[in-house]
């Protein structure tokens, strides 16, 4: 009766954790990574579809992305995304080849992102908070219905007040993480 409650708290903050972590990757940190422009929507025979299904993405040193789209005719719809985009950052064309440099951060740049990492770290705690009051009322109801014993509902909280722990914890790791990455250019 208990295990389902459970089993959905872990996973829906497993989720916000997840969530965290891809909110974060598309952050700018003076290191190229494809996650900066893969999401970006390119127009595609009348279709807005992500970069990475029409051009080829790739890391070409710590400062350079390396855009090749798959038709030469996508070029100019690549450059459009990426300037509408507003990364920050000036696509360099040569042929069908799109290169990104990527410039390094500002201290006061990296100071700004690093409280938004923060922030964003601050939303997924309370994404986990959230879960656990969701898990913590489905459990007063089962005590209320006499589904389960005062007891057991102790238990329950118990368990359920580690597993926010636990999560919280991860979340405190990713943004610190982050924070290292973005201070230590």
């Amino acid at each position: 009766m208990l295990n389902p409650i459970k089993q959905d708290a872990q996973t829906r903050m497993t989720k916000s954790v997840d969530a965290l972590k891809h909110e974060l990757q598309r952050l700018r940190t003076g290191r190229a990574s494809t996650a900066l422009v893969e999401h970006l929507k390119v127009s595609y025979y009348g279709s807005d579809v992500p970069l990475s299904q029409v051009a080829n993405i790739a890391v070409s040193d710590a400062r350079t992305l390396t855009i090749t789209p798959w038709e030469k005719t996508m070029v100019q719809a690549v450059e459009k995304a990426i300037i509408a985009a507003n990364l920050g950052l000036t696509p360099n064309t040569a042929g069908t080849t799109i290169r990104l440099n990527i410039p390094p951060l500002t201290e006061e740049r990296r100071k700004e992102l690093s409280k938004h990492v923060s922030h964003e770290g601050e939303n997924s705690k309370i994404a986990v908070r959230n879960v656990r009051r969701d898990a913590l009322h489905h459990i007063k109801e089962l005590l209320k219905d006499k589904k389960i014993t005062e007891d057991e509902e102790r238990k329950a909280e118990d368990e359920m007040q580690k597993l926010t722990d636990k999560f919280v914890k991860d979340v405190d790791a990713v943004v610190k993480s982050k924070e290292d990455e973005l201070m230590a250019m």
